[in-house]
């Protein structure tokens, strides 16, 4: 009889695993700035869409603000987590796309399986939000007011990448410059991006609030001006494969996506078939 309740209870315990190994990835999603992570009409109507979308999923929304101090909270947050450790899948909205790439390039335990980011400044911006306008003229007098004390404010140190002073660029940005490798190359963020199955890259192609929109997509403007742009393809950071980039789309693991859309907007049905069908089931 002790034997049989023994026998019992280990096939239970298989069961549980089996289960529990082949359950759905848990999603950590993490918002943009002046968003919070429960806002019913943002990101707590995201939360709710991918668990009714993905039955039993674990979403996580993280509590957090929109300062680079917060990453390495967020990496013991999401180490302390129990139903992380075997892996998740991160979704990141506008800013919140470039942190979690910090995450992934900073802290691979727990891992980081596919990165999907909507929207991030991966390149950073150089533009004052929804200009241009109709107003050309305006809109370039107040980028330059904005380039002034770019690198003292720290929110826009984060992001803010002047192209007419590269050099200023990579010397004072607190953030950018140092996940995409400008100052130095750090062999550690390269290798730890190449353990992701897949990164996702969503522009909006009708962006008005990132300036230039091709920074969702890892392009810039050319070195010296701000009128012509380079592809990720024709980027430093490709050629020189400084960050992996070359690499995962020379593994088919770099997928590009577009919403014909201003900054953020979607419908469900978009998320459902370019998101959630096929890179978080």
């Amino acid at each position: 009889m002790a034997d049989n309740m023994k026998l019992l209870l280990i096939s239970s315990f298989l069961c549980f695993v089996v289960y529990a190994s082949n359950g759905p990835v848990p999603v950590v999603i993490w918002h943009g700035m002046g968003d919070s992570c429960c806002n019913p009409l943002s990101m707590g109507s995201i939360k709710k869409l991918i668990e009714k979308q993905v039955t039993g999923a674990y979403v996580r929304s993280l509590e957090i603000g929109s300062s680079i101090e917060e990453i390495t909270m967020v990496c013991s947050k999401l180490a302390a987590d129990p139903k992380l450790q075997d892996g998740y899948n991160a979704v990141g909205f506008s800013q919140g796309g470039q942190f979690l790439r910090a995450v992934a390039q900073r802290c691979p335990s727990p891992p980081m399986l596919n990165l999907i980011s909507v929207g991030g400044q991966h390149q950073g911006v150089f533009g004052f939000p929804h200009c241009p306008g109709g107003n050309e003229t305006l809109c370039e007098y107040v980028r330059k007011l904005l380039n002034i004390g770019a690198y003292i404010s720290l929110v826009q140190a984060e992001y803010w990448h002047d192209p007419l002073n590269e050099q200023e660029y990579a010397e004072k940005s607190v953030f950018l410059a140092d996940i995409n490798q400008e100052r130095s190359v750090n062999a550690t963020y390269k290798s730890n991006l190449l353990k992701l199955k897949n990164l996702v890259l969503v522009k909006f192609l009708q962006d008005t609030m990132v300036i230039p929109k091709e920074s969702e997509w890892f392009g810039y403007y050319n070195p010296g001006q701000d009128k012509k742009l380079y592809t990720m393809f024709e980027s430093p950071l490709y050629i020189h494969d400084k960050l992996g980039l070359k690499t995962l789309n020379d593994t088919g693991r770099i997928t590009f996506l577009s919403s014909d859309t201003d900054h953020l907007q979607f419908t469900e049905q978009w998320f459902i078939d370019n998101i959630v069908n096929k890179f978080l089931m």
